[in-house]
């Protein structure tokens, strides 16, 4: 004669183990949503030899943008960067251009010497800024950057500028 196990303590084991499953999933969600990622500790080095550092940028707003002159979404949204700079430096945006490693650096002060650039631009000619912001090739790229110097959006490809202003003024009014 066969035994057979109650049916009752094997369902209540299956829902236990269903709740554990639900509550990792539960802390792994809110722990990625909640960890905001901090910048990496980078220099960038503007077109006129300038250094600036992530440290340097701290207790600012920042927007870095990753960028290539032979990129036409970039091409296209930079009238648009320009004027969303131009809007929030007074309050305290900072702005940093990272010309990619494939752009030819005369391409790039061409580019911003005709564009009238107003904001920093910096030059990533061995793609060391690119890998450390997590290997970014896809441009534009654009991250923003809260005081505490955590990535709080990116935007791959042209950023929704209603949004991206709205943020904007959340972050530099925080």
């Amino acid at each position: 004669m066969q035994t057979s196990v109650p049916a009752a303590p094997k369902r209540n084991w299956l829902k236990l183990v269903a709740l554990l499953i639900v509550i990792a999933i539960a802390v792994v969600g809110y722990l990625s949503v909640s960890h905001k990622k901090v910048i990496p500790d980078v220099t960038f080095v503007n077109l006129q030899g300038k250094k600036i550092t992530s440290q340097d940028l701290r207790g600012k707003v920042v927007m870095i943008n990753f960028w290539a002159t032979s990129c036409v979404t970039c091409v296209k949204e930079m009238p648009e960067m320009i004027e969303t700079f131009k809007k929030y430096n007074a309050q305290g945006l900072e702005f940093v251009a990272v010309a990619m490693a494939y752009d030819p650096p005369n391409y790039v002060l061409n580019f911003v010497e005709t564009r009238k650039l107003p904001f920093t631009v910096a030059l990533d000619t061995q793609g060391t800024l690119a890998k450390s912001f997590g290997d970014i090739q896809l441009t534009p790229t654009t991250l923003v950057i809260d005081k505490d110097g955590h990535i709080i959006k990116k935007y791959v490809g042209e950023p929704d500028f209603p949004a991206l202003h709205q943020l904007l003024e959340k972050e530099l009014a925080a």
